[in-house]
């Protein structure tokens, strides 16, 4: 123990002991080496700091086994310039791996940005939702259909990427598809997965579009075995359920230009008019309530009295039955739903007020 101890307390106090220092500088090969390896050192965190780091200690390594075979002619190091260059060259071959396994096609990429980032979706769950669709990139022409009422079944889900996809049933129009907007969400969630049914409307691309498409049994084993996936879908499905309903609420207005809301579906008892039950009476008060009021200097004022006078101006006329515009039915124009069978009718019933 004393031993080391006055070994260590030499080397600490009692000066270098190399007997005499060489006058002649190293290669400049062994510089550069130094000089890789101060840079390799400053790499950051992350994949690509790590590119950086084991790229340029790899690079010093070499370096370094050049600067021993060539300079220092040293066996020892050259084999740990080598043990260690060989480090870094497998590290590097290991993380251009994982780059290339966690590289999305373009198309998915922006999706992903897009659709699930913003919902700070994982990558791996992502991944699944992706490899569930085969990582396929569908196409439609100008005027192709994806589906047909009637005739198309539903068994799958399919959501825009890009292009514009026209929405009619019985060639009446209601509504369009736009991108990363699902083509067939009300259809999806108005079957049970045991059930079978088609298409009650028909879809049409307007524009040239792309898509990808989920088949119906493997993604509801994939929503089955993953919550939050599962979760995720409801989340996505139900917002974009209700994005086609907004838009189908400009379909709906009385005659006299009334908008009416989906979401109050019972808006129609307050704002229509009373039923009439006189016939061309009411008819006749519906015609008068609809023309201009005339000026009131032009209006005739009936002669006064002297009792008249003496007791106040007269009352104004009574217009109790005063009549609201048009008919006493307020009736919506037909229009086709897209939700057959999601308990939305195809045509709302007209209503009369109390």
């Amino acid at each position: 123990m004393s031993a080391n101890s006055s070994t260590m307390s030499q080397l600490l106090w009692q000066g270098p002991v190399c007997v005499g220092w060489k006058r002649d500088l190293e290669g400049a090969v062994y510089h550069l080496a130094n000089c890789f390896l101060l840079l390799g050192f400053m790499g950051g965190s992350g994949v690509y700091g790590c590119f950086y780091l084991f790229g340029f200690l790899g690079t010093g390594y070499v370096c370094c086994v050049m600067w021993g075979w060539f300079d220092a002619c040293g066996l020892d190091i050259i084999l740990w310039s080598v043990l260690l260059a060989a480090a870094c060259l497998l590290q590097l071959g290991y993380l251009i791996d994982r780059l290339r396994r966690n590289t999305l096609p373009e198309e998915f990429d922006a999706l992903y940005k897009t659709l699930c980032l913003p919902l700070q979706v994982p990558l791996q769950a992502y991944k699944e939702i992706v490899r569930c669709c085969e990582e396929r990139v569908l196409t439609l022409a100008t005027e192709q259909t994806y589906a047909v009422e009637g005739e198309t079944p539903i068994n799958r889900l399919s959501l825009l990427l890009s292009g514009r996809v026209r929405v009619s049933q019985d060639g009446q129009f209601l509504h369009y598809i736009f991108p990363h907007q699902f083509m067939d969400s009300p259809e999806w969630e108005s079957l049970q997965p045991s059930e079978e049914g088609v298409f009650q409307v028909t879809l049409t691309a307007e524009t040239p579009c792309s898509y990808i498409s989920w088949p119906r049994k493997s993604l509801h084993l994939l929503l089955t075995k993953e919550r939050y996936i599962s979760h995720l879908f409801s989340a996505l499905l139900g917002y974009d359920i209700s994005e086609k309903l907004y838009a189908l609420n400009d379909k709906l207005f009385a005659k006299f230009g009334l908008r009416f809301d989906i979401r109050l579906p019972s808006l129609y008892h307050v704002l229509g008019p009373a039923a009439s039950d006189t016939g061309p009476e009411s008819e006749k008060e519906d015609e008068e309530a609809r023309e201009p009021a005339m000026p009131t200097s032009a209006q005739q004022t009936p002669p006064c009295s002297p009792l008249a006078a003496a007791t106040g101006p007269p009352a104004p006329p009574s217009r109790a039955r005063m009549s609201r515009p048009d008919s006493g039915v307020l009736e919506t124009h037909d229009f086709p739903s897209h939700f057959p069978q999601s308990g939305f009718p195809g045509k709302l019933a007209t209503g009369r007020g109390s």
